[in-house]
């Protein structure tokens, strides 16, 4: 049966009340990324970015999942064939919408990393300064989420789905983070059928073969259910 990779953005959370990059008086509106979402940010001013995720991370935990996250956990339950969502987004919507099989290539605000070992563990609601590993002792604990200028996770796995799939989908993205804005050209190229669900065009949407535009939490159900129909 055809499989079916999704890679979503923060326009899917956005209807739960999680802020994105291009909101005017979010979150993000109020701090240079180069400030809060690099190691070299971090190292200037570990109170200042620990602060920062304490605050996405809290407004993350009073989130609640929308139609489009649980329409994604439907389709995974209903679907004859694989569904394989890899995120952007660093909150746990999807999986407290009900879907099993996710990827955050990006990390989660849920976790918390030592610097100095690796060692991960289940991040506390705020992190402080200087936090210990509970494995090595060292006061180097940080979100675990992937910072501008590091390697997002599961990438070996995440194109290898992308060379299986049969549909590809982008839902909520800006197309503008590599290497998640080159998914769909290699999902393209081994014959997937690709489709953008947006909403508004993203800086790569001419890679599709389809495009839907409007609000997550009505094109995406309309979407699945197309699908359930369909299969």
């Amino acid at each position: 049966m055809d499989k079916i990779v999704i890679l979503t953005g923060a326009g899917i959370s956005a209807e739960s009340g999680m802020g994105t990059f291009r909101d005017e008086d979010g979150l993000w509106a109020r701090h240079r990324i180069e400030d809060v979402a690099t190691p070299e940010g971090f190292a200037r001013d570990p109170a200042l970015v620990q602060g920062f995720y304490n605050a996405r991370r809290i407004a993350a935990a009073q989130a609640a999942p929308n139609a489009a996250h649980e329409a994604l956990a439907r389709l995974e339950t209903k679907w004859p064939g694989e569904v394989v969502i890899v995120t952007q987004n660093v909150d746990s919507l999807h999986e407290a919408g009900g879907s099993q099989t996710v990827l955050h290539m990006h990390g989660t605000l849920a976790g918390a990393l030592c610097s100095a070992c690796g060692h991960r563990w289940t991040a506390p609601p705020e992190m402080s300064v200087g936090e210990r590993c509970p494995s090595c002792n060292a006061p180097a604990a940080r979100p675990d989420v992937v910072w501008f200028g590091e390697i997002p996770y599961h990438m070996e796995d995440i194109y290898t789905h992308l060379t299986e799939a049969d549909i590809f989908a982008a839902i909520g993205t800006s197309g503008e983070v590599y290497p998640a804005a080159a998914f769909v050209r290699e999902a393209c190229a081994q014959g997937a059928h690709t489709v953008e669900l947006n909403l508004a065009p993203s800086s790569v949407v001419s890679d599709f073969a389809e495009t839907r535009f409007g609000p997550a939490t009505q094109i995406v159900p309309d979407w699945v259910e197309e699908l359930l129909q369909q299969g």
